[in-house]
């Protein structure tokens, strides 16, 4: 005789693949970037050790304002996502997630975002966050996303604002210091993300999408991503004079900037895909390890 099989059996697949699915919507890897970011600067904002209960509410409102930034990003883009080879495995593409479903639960992230921050943190922290994703969601990602090539180089902004969010959870107040930091990924973020464009330019022109490698030739784009990472190298020098940094920060800025042009000037010189990608892997590892030597300069006081 034949044991039946429960009927509730598949269920807990089916929830955490759905559950997956509504995590993909937040894109996680990119919120990574972000919180590599904003830890950093709440050291240095508190010139050592910051708490480490305000540390983690800072970093779960930072967390769900930018996941509820990125589900909003992907409701919208959805038409888009559909045409590219590197988005066309996106919940709302592939049906894993209905876009009613995506864009109620994106608006939660961000009221709660708004919230936790005000309750946990501060005002101020909580209104930076949430003007972030207004600004990504009705500048970048409805008007110039899809209108201009200079689309990530404005749009971009919405990424260097968890530096401020995290100077002011500590601060609760702004200064010149912050803005220098905020320069830093605003300069940083065109030739990282022109570099990953540059892999997949068909992607954006079958989408119409002008991103810069798709509208111009490979070699004016390199000329591009040396502009910018000659202005990120500049910035990153002044954040040693502007947040009094020590030589553990400085000696870092010097040679992470120094690799990352002189990996750009290659890219300029042969404008190739593979190179291209190596330069984005090294942006990632740059940024990263700029910010890391940031908040190991506040620890050991090298000066």
């Amino acid at each position: 005789m034949c044991t039946p099989v429960p009927l509730a059996a598949p269920a807990a697949p089916r929830l955490r693949s759905r559950l997956a699915a509504f995590v993909a919507l937040t894109k996680p890897r990119i919120i990574e970037l972000l919180l590599v970011t904003t830890v950093p600067t709440m050291f240095v904002a508190a010139r050592g050790v910051p708490s480490g209960w305000l540390v983690l509410a800072t970093l779960v409102g930072g967390t769900l304002a930018a996941g509820g930034a990125n589900a909003i990003n992907m409701y919208v883009d959805r038409d888009i996502d559909q045409l590219m080879e590197r988005t066309k495995h996106r919940p709302l593409v592939t049906g894993a997630v209905t876009p009613a479903a995506a864009l109620t639960f994106a608006i939660a992230l961000e009221v709660l975002a708004f919230v936790e921050l005000w309750a946990l943190v501060n005002l101020l922290s909580a209104v930076l966050a949430v003007s972030a994703t207004l600004f990504y969601v009705f500048v970048y990602t409805l008007w110039l996303k899809r209108t201009s090539r200079n689309n990530i180089v404005i749009g971009g902004a919405a990424g260097a604002v968890p530096v401020l969010v995290g100077w002011a959870a500590v601060r609760d107040g702004l200064s010149l210091a912050p803005l220098v930091l905020f320069a830093i990924i605003f300069v940083w973020t065109p030739p990282h993300f022109w570099a990953l464009a540059i892999r997949y330019r068909d992607d954006y022109a079958a989408a119409d999408v002008p991103m810069l490698p798709a509208v111009t030739t490979l070699a004016r784009t390199a000329r591009q991503i040396v502009f910018y990472t000659a202005a990120l190298w500049v910035c990153s020098l002044w954040f040693a004079q502007a947040g009094g940094m020590g030589l553990v920060y400085l000696v870092a800025a010097v040679l992470l900037g120094g690799a990352f042009l002189f990996k750009a000037v290659q890219l300029q010189r042969d404008a190739t895909a593979q190179r291209a990608m190596r330069l984005f892997s090294y942006s990632i590892s740059y940024v990263t390890l700029l910010f890391g030597a940031m908040a190991l300069d506040q620890v050991v006081h090298v000066r």
